[in-house]
């Protein structure tokens, strides 16, 4: 169990590099404009659980070997962005209908949408970086990892949760607003491009 001065100091600081605006925020965000807040917190299972694996592995030495084989990294990354990139484009050529439980547009399953998180997650470099970075301070090395790991991983999957449940209560607001009158073929393709530029942005981080 970390000394409670280092969980003072560690809370506030991971929920604000959870809150900051990255790959999974923003895809909590079109997923809560296109599918509603209700179905993405499918999304939100797979991506909590994506952190804290990336969290224990970071502890683990296994972003060593990320850094010493970066191609294998580079090649998950593009597949991952590849997908997404697909996914905005059936968005933004969908015909006016926004998703629902019933239709075959973005998230046409829970588990899709759970693997959605949980690759993004994964293959999302930021979220290595401030784990690599930041996670092992925390640690007192002098004292059982496990237990204090336990503990850190699961506040770092509460913030995440939390602030991703802001971005898509942001983005479900701005689906109603732009469902009055004709406009949703442009929340479709307002989506649809979000996506394609997470898609992107993961490629090409």
């Amino acid at each position: 169990m970390p000394d409670f001065a280092v969980l003072l100091v560690f809370i506030p600081t991971f929920f604000l590099v959870s809150l900051t605006p990255g790959l999974c925020m923003t895809l909590a965000m079109t997923l809560g404009m296109s599918i509603g807040l209700r179905r993405t917190f499918w999304m939100m299972l797979g991506e909590v659980v994506g952190v804290a694996l990336v969290a224990v592995a970071a502890v683990m030495g296994v972003a060593t070997m990320m850094l010493n084989y970066p191609n294998v990294f580079t090649i998950f990354k593009w597949i991952g962005g590849a997908y997404l990139v697909y996914l905005g484009v059936r968005m933004c050529l969908s015909k006016g209908q926004l998703d629902s439980p019933g239709n075959t547009t973005i998230g046409s399953s829970n588990w899709s949408l759970v693997l959605q998180g949980f690759g993004t997650a994964i293959a999302n470099p930021k979220g290595w970086a401030f784990m690599i970075s930041l996670l092992p301070p925390f640690l007192n090395l002098s004292a059982a990892i496990a237990g204090q790991l336990l503990v850190l991983v699961a506040i770092i999957m509460c913030s995440e949760f939390i602030c991703m449940t802001i971005y898509a209560s942001g983005g479900k607001s701005l689906r109603v607003f732009l469902q009055r009158g004709d406009n949703v073929h442009w929340l479709n393709r307002l989506a649809g491009s979000l996506l394609i530029a997470v898609g992107a942005w993961l490629a090409l981080e």
